[in-house]
This record gives structure tokens, C-alpha cells and sequence, in this order.
């Protein structure tokens, strides 16, 4: 609880409170080149601090919500999404982070496919950044994206967490154009094939992706589990949709 009306001494012994932010990463068309690049949705703060700046969706945690919980209202909430891809990033709780009174933040963070990204609310107050250049953002907000930026392109080194961009089944570009847009650089086809010759969690299937003037690509699905590829499967949560 938090006394509006205490002195300085009384406001350093309140304790913190705790609130949850997500940071939703998705792939989009970049407006200048057509490719897919990686994008964030930000919410615009209505009243201070910050008023008027871009903010990571987040809100309070209440009372009988587990915290994978709270992350999912906040983000249906301000944003309209509902990810089937949940995973619990850091927490945040420098001192000098956020005016009285102090705030920790549980940051989760959420990968989306192209259909479910098509369903975020867009309006005055919820917009779609780069997510390498999203501005000067609330709070200490531009370091968490950066976190969270560098998290997963750490994860695509090691894990198969690129499939959580993907559909049920994907050609082998699409996938290479997962790795494209968040490590920020081409990669030759031709190596790129050759290493997913010795990946043993992916497959052919017997169906092709129609509707090219050449010849079909084969279409792959990954058989891992989505908790496996994140490498953390004590704080990944796959939620049902409704």
C-alpha cells in the first residue's frame, strides 16, 4: 500500500510495487523494401509520467493471477493480441527507473506468427515500431527492448525458437527469412539448406506452397515442441485460444 500523502522517509520505506510489460516481437513487411523485418507493438502512455510517449503494453498484477496470466490480460487488453507464445524474459527493478513510487517490472515476452500480428489492435494509442529503432520510449523501457532484442538473437544461435514465428507448416525460405529479419543480415540459401540437412527436428511433408508462377516449394513442419526450442521450459507458457 502506498500513502499518498507520506514525506521522503516515509515513501523510501514503502515497498515497491510490481507490474507487468511484454515485449511482442513479430515479422512484418519493412514499408521500403518489402522484406520481412522484425517489428514491436507500443502503447501510448495517457497520463504521467510520460504522458504522450511510447510504452511497452503492461499494467498491475492483480490479486489471484498467476503472472503468465497478468501478462496475457495486459496484453489482450491494450493491444488485442492473445499469443499462443508466452515466455517470462527478466525483471526490472533498478531504483532510479521509474519516479515514486518505485516499480519492478516482471517483463515477459511474446513471439507471434503474421496471422496472429494481423489481429493487434491499431489506433491512436497502439502502433507498430521496428523494433531496432523504436524512439525514446518511457521509463527504462528502450533497455529492455534491447534485452530482449539481444536475448533472442542469442536464442537463434543455439535453440529453435524461429519456428515460433512460423505456421504448422513453412517452406525452407520462409524459415530463412525468420533468421533473415532478426539477426539483421542475409544468409546464402545454399548454406542455409545444408545445415537444416542435420536438423532432426524438422521434416518434409508431401504438400507444396501453391500459387507461384515456378515450380512449388515442398512445405517442412518442425516436430519439437515450442518450451524445448525456447531452451527455458520452466517459464515458456503456450496458451489456448479461445
Amino acid at each position: 500500500m502506498h500513502l499518498p500523502f507520506a514525506n521522503v522517509s516515509e515513501r523510501e520505506q514503502q515497498p515497491p510495487s510490481l507490474a507487468l510489460s511484454t515485449v511482442i516481437f513479430a515479422l512484418r513487411p519493412d514499408p521500403r523494401t518489402g522484406r520481412s523485418s522484425l517489428w514491436l507493438p507500443l502503447v501510448r502512455r495517457i497520463r504521467q509520467p510520460y504522458r504522450d510517449r511510447w510504452a511497452l503494453p503492461g499494467g498491475p498484477l492483480l490479486a489471484r493471477e498467476s503472472l503468465a496470466e497478468a501478462a496475457a490480460r495486459n496484453l489482450a487488453e491494450t493491444t488485442g493480441l492473445a499469443p499462443r507464445y508466452l515466455e517470462q524474459l527478466y525483471a526490472f527493478g533498478g531504483p532510479e527507473r521509474s519516479p515514486a513510487p518505485r516499480v519492478v517490472s516482471i517483463v515477459y515476452w511474446a513471439l507471434v506468427q503474421p496471422d496472429e500480428a494481423a489481429l493487434a489492435r491499431e489506433e491512436e494509442n497502439v502502433r507498430w515500431f521496428e523494433a531496432g529503432s523504436p524512439g525514446e520510449l518511457s521509463f527504462d523501457h528502450n533497455d529492455i527492448v534491447a534485452y530482449a532484442l539481444w536475448r533472442l538473437r542469442n536464442k537463434m544461435e543455439y535453440a529453435s525458437i524461429a519456428y515460433a514465428f512460423l505456421g504448422e507448416k513453412f517452406t525452407l525460405a520462409q524459415l530463412r527469412e525468420v533468421y533473415e529479419a532478426v539477426l539483421g543480415r542475409e544468409l546464402d540459401p545454399a548454406n542455409f539448406r545444408r545445415q537444416l540437412r542435420s536438423a532432426s527436428d524438422i521434416e518434409p511433408t508431401d504438400e507444396y506452397l501453391q500459387g507461384g508462377r515456378h515450380r512449388p516449394p515442398r512445405l517442412y513442419r518442425y516436430t519439437g515442441s515450442l518450451a524445448a526450442a525456447s531452451g527455458a521450459p520452466s517459464s515458456t507458457h503456450h496458451l489456448e485460444q479461445p
